[in-house]
């Protein structure tokens, strides 16, 4: 069992997770966040400390205020003095070729999920096998 943020401005979709989460025992402590500064300002504080850290991230790309893409630079700032690797899996409606080819250029990121999220997705992360191609989108 793993420790998940999700990053979402949408309700619905925190509900959506919630429920694939007890279905899919993946998550042990899910955190729902709507604003990626608050969790950016989290993970510097907590940043030695492995067992406060995330393993998971699930990142949506457009929100008010603040974008997954502003979450991004700003994490693409902390990730290296963070005591853990965290992975970071961009769960977007959007299906342009330039996000996802955007989304590749941070080293931390690990996957483009187009929503809605399905069962086969949390298998794959549980069983690590996710890995970030285009091909996920046909």
């Amino acid at each position: 069992m793993s420790r998940l943020v999700i990053i979402d401005d949408d309700p619905i979709h925190h509900k959506i997770v919630q429920y694939m989460l007890t279905k899919n025992e993946l998550g042990k402590e899910t955190t729902y966040a709507y604003d990626g500064n608050l969790v950016l300002d989290y993970l510097y504080e907590n940043r030695t400390k492995i067992s406060a850290l995330p393993d998971f991230i699930f990142l949506d790309l457009y929100m008010p205020n603040n974008s997954g893409w502003d979450f991004l630079n700003g994490f693409q700032e902390l990730y290296r003095s963070l005591k853990k690797e965290i992975k970071i899996y961009i769960v977007s409606s959007s299906i342009f070729q330039m996000d996802i080819n955007r989304s590749k250029s941070y080293p931390f990121v690990t996957t483009y999920i187009s929503k809605p999220l399905m069962k086969n997705v949390f298998d794959a992360i549980r069983g690590r096998t996710l890995k970030l191609t285009s091909a996920q989108l046909n």
